[in-house]
Order: C-alpha cells, then sequence, then structure tokens
C-alpha cells in the first residue's frame, strides 16, 4: 500500500504544478514582472529582458521598428495588442545591430553598443553616491533613477518624463523648468518606423502675453492652442468637460508647465505629435486599440492667418473668414474672390469718448502678443480701464473666482481670431458708438 500511496501523492503534485503553470499561461496578472534593475544587472539585447511597471501597463526594452538593424531602447504600452511606443531614449543614435546594453554606471545609466562604446546615457555631473542607485519604471511609465532609499520624486536623479519624445503621458509636464532652464517640448517621429527626431514640434511658448502652445513645421507656425485663461486653452473645445481627465497650468519661480491627470485609472490618453498635426487618442480596456478623440488643426478655421487683421473665421459662414462688425474689408477685390488674408480696417475710427463695446462669444481669442493681464479688477473694471487706454481695442474676461486670470487687454491689432459653434470665451472688441448701433 505504501507504493500506491506515492503514485497519488506524485500525482497530486503535478495537478496542482499543472493547474498553477495554466493559471500563470492564461492570467499573466498572476506572473511576477520586475519593474526595478540594480546598480548590479543589466538589460541586453540578446536576453529580451524587459522592465514592466507595477500594474502591467507599460514596458521598458529594447526594439526595432523595422526591417533595418537599428535597434532602440524605448517604452511601449504593454497591453495594447498593436504596439504604442512612449517614450525613445536613444532616437537620433540607434545601435547599430543587436549588440546593446543598459547598465547603471556610478550614478548615470548608460547605453553601451559594440566594443562598449557609449550611444546613450543620463549625462549627470553628480557623484554623490551615499547609496546604491537603481532604475525603476514606474506605474506611470516614468522611467527614473534614484537613491535605493529614496522613492520621493522630488529625489529623482534623473527621470524620463524631462525628456518626452512624441507622447505627452498623464502626469507628464510640457514647458519650462525654471531651474534647469530645461524647455520640455515633443518631437514627431521622421516616418511611423523611424523614430528619430521629425520636423513637427509642439512648444509652450510663454513669450506671448499669455502662454500657448504652437505646432510648428520646420520653423513655420502651422497652429496654436489659444491663450490659457487660468481654467483651459481657449483654441481647444474639444478637452472641455471631461470628467475623467484634469488640466493643470503651473506659473511660480519654479516652472511653467501644462499637464493632464486622469481621475479614471481605467481609461488611458495621451497627447502625440506627428508630421503637422497633434492627436489624442484614448483607450479604454477591454478594446483592442485606440480611438482618436481630437486631432489639431482640426478643419480650415485652424490655420494660422487664414483670415487677417479684425476679421475671425467661422465654419458655418461662405467664406469662412468674416470682418468684426464695425470693420470693412482691407481689399474688397481680394475679399469678393474669397481671399480674407488682408483682413479689415474700422469703419469709423475711436474717440476720446461714447466708445463702447461689442461682445463675440465662442470665440478663439486673439494671438496675444500685444496683451497684457491683470488679475485684481472685475468685469466693469475691466471696461473702464480699456476706455481709458487709447490703444485699447479689446478685453476678455475670466472668473478670478474659478481660478482664472482676471481682465486681458489687447492693444494692437486683433489677429487670427475665429468662432466656435460651443466652446470657446467671450471677447469685448472696442468701437466707435456709432457702430455699435
Amino acid at each position: 500500500m505504501k507504493g500506491v500511496k506515492n503514485i497519488y501523492h506524485h500525482s497530486y503534485t503535478f495537478s496542482f504544478l499543472l493547474v498553477f503553470l495554466v493559471l500563470i499561461i492564461f492570467h499573466p496578472a498572476l506572473s511576477t514582472y520586475v519593474n526595478t534593475m540594480l546598480s548590479s544587472e543589466s538589460l541586453t539585447i540578446s536576453s529580451n529582458r524587459t522592465l514592466v511597471s507595477p500594474g502591467g501597463v507599460f514596458e521598458l526594452g529594447f526594439f526595432k521598428p523595422s526591417g533595418r538593424s537599428r535597434w532602440y531602447l524605448g517604452i511601449w504600452y504593454k497591453k495594447v495588442p498593436r504596439r504604442t511606443y512612449a517614450w525613445v531614449a536613444n532616437r537620433d543614435n540607434p545601435l547599430p545591430n543587436c549588440s546593446g546594453t543598459l547598465k547603471i554606471s556610478g550614478n548615470n545609466l548608460v547605453l553601451l553598443g559594440q566594443s562598449n562604446n557609449t550611444v546613450w546615457s543620463t549625462n549627470l555631473t553628480r557623484c554623490n553616491l551615499r547609496s546604491p542607485v537603481i532604475a525603476e519604471l514606474l506605474p506611470n511609465g516614468n522611467f527614473v533613477m534614484r537613491y535605493s532609499n529614496n522613492n520621493n520624486s522630488s529625489g529623482f536623479l534623473w527621470q524620463s518624463f524631462d525628456f518626452p519624445t512624441d507622447t505627452l503621458l498623464p502626469d507628464m509636464k510640457l514647458g519650462y523648468d525654471l531651474k534647469t532652464g530645461r524647455n520640455r517640448f515633443l518631437t514627431s517621429w521622421r516616418s511611423y518606423d523611424d523614430p528619430s527626431s521629425g520636423n513637427t514640434t509642439y512648444k509652450l511658448d510663454i513669450r506671448r502675453g499669455l502662454p500657448e502652445f504652437i505646432l510648428i513645421n520646420q520653423r513655420v507656425e502651422i497652429q496654436r492652442s489659444g491663450p490659457w485663461n487660468g481654467i483651459e486653452f481657449s483654441g481647444i473645445p474639444e478637452v472641455q468637460g471631461l470628467n475623467y481627465m484634469v488640466y493643470n497650468y503651473t506659473e511660480n519661480n519654479k516652472e511653467i508647465a501644462y499637464s493632464f491627470h486622469m481621475t479614471n485609472q481605467s481609461i488611458h490618453s495621451r497627447l502625440t505629435v506627428s508630421d503637422y498635426t497633434l492627436n489624442r487618442f484614448t483607450w479604454i480596456p477591454p478594446s483592442q486599440g485606440w480611438s482618436l478623440f481630437w486631432a489639431l488643426p482640426t478643419d480650415v478655421c485652424d490655420s494660422l492667418y487664414l483670415c487677417g487683421s479684425y476679421s475671425y473665421c467661422d465654419l458655418t459662414t461662405s467664406p469662412n473668414c468674416n470682418c468684426i462688425r464695425g470693420f470693412v474689408p482691407k481689399n474688397t477685390q481680394q475679399w469678393d474672390l474669397k481671399d480674407g488674408s488682408q483682413g479689415c480696417v474700422r469703419r469709423t475710427r475711436l474717440s476720446d469718448s461714447g466708445d463702447g463695446f461689442l461682445r463675440l462669444n465662442n470665440m478663439k481669442l486673439p494671438d496675444t502678443k500685444t496683451a497684457t493681464v491683470d488679475r485684481t479688477i472685475d468685469v466693469k473694471k475691466c471696461e473702464e480701464r480699456c476706455l481709458s487706454d487709447c490703444n485699447c481695442t479689446s478685453f476678455a474676461i475670466a472668473d478670478v473666482r474659478n481660478g482664472g486670470l482676471g481682465c486681458v487687454f489687447w492693444t494692437g491689432e486683433l489677429v487670427e481670431i475665429r468662432k466656435y459653434a460651443v466652446g470657446g470665451q467671450d471677447l469685448y472688441v472696442r468701437l466707435n458708438a456709432a457702430d455699435l448701433g
């Protein structure tokens, strides 16, 4: 009978192992993922080893996007069937063959190629090795290097979020780090299978009266977000009213930056720049891929300077360019040919007294190069101040009580305006009383 007992014992053991393996295969969440790399460890192309973020959303490793022998270190979404890349370390300096190693050297991450030549590095100069250094892939897709005894984000020695490629992830920032002088912006891939730096960028411009994001292709501005008014960008009405996404804009002595945060962690969203366009993609599991939520430019009215000064673009009219009430086409012949690029001029000059304001609603606010901001005054004071300045041509209001910026004043020509069916902001244009009716 002892032999029979042993048979049963081995049978039970085999069954348990079989069930355990099945669970691992068909329920990957039960398998163990590694998200850290110690100073004694490395990742190599030949080992095919990767780091996977807690929760299994992101994965870091080596990849080859085309048939050419060019290898890159990057981060991609692990659970999306069609691989989607979020970050590339050596985008402009690929490994020429399958000889590649990522390791920690001193207090730097280094990517070594053939003959141990350095292909990419975090390039830190600090050498205070008070404790061991580790590299870690965080749940939000941020690849960081830190001391092993410091989990505080302020203690990161280096993070990939400071060096974006073509994609903005939740909690990642675009804009200026005033301490380091670093400007964080997006740059497109050169092509769908070539992650090297392309021709299109999306960056925050703080040289204007109010900050705006500008989409640029080969140094030519092709689209702007409209100014940040303290609540939203006036030129992206598609982002208004989302209950699963919060937008943040920070302006202090440390940084001027924009980011977004997902309040519903089951929904994934990313902002990606490609040739001539900026796209917001959303993925809601268990769907098998990304859905395009919105894209910029959206339509013909998003084209910069399609309509000249003191005119606005409206998709519901033909032609699309319209003079603001109280203004007439500057060149009637071109205007009749549906060319509104020269804009409009005042019908009646402003006076020292008796002027008023025309309210235009649902507008993308004008370019703010000639704008100033006053955060301390209410609506009535905005009107009074504009009327008291002979150079003031218009103003807009953002409710300070709701986090807005107060009153915005324009003292030059109003350019690059459009009207939306929904969204946008109110713009108050100064007119002679004779044109107000």
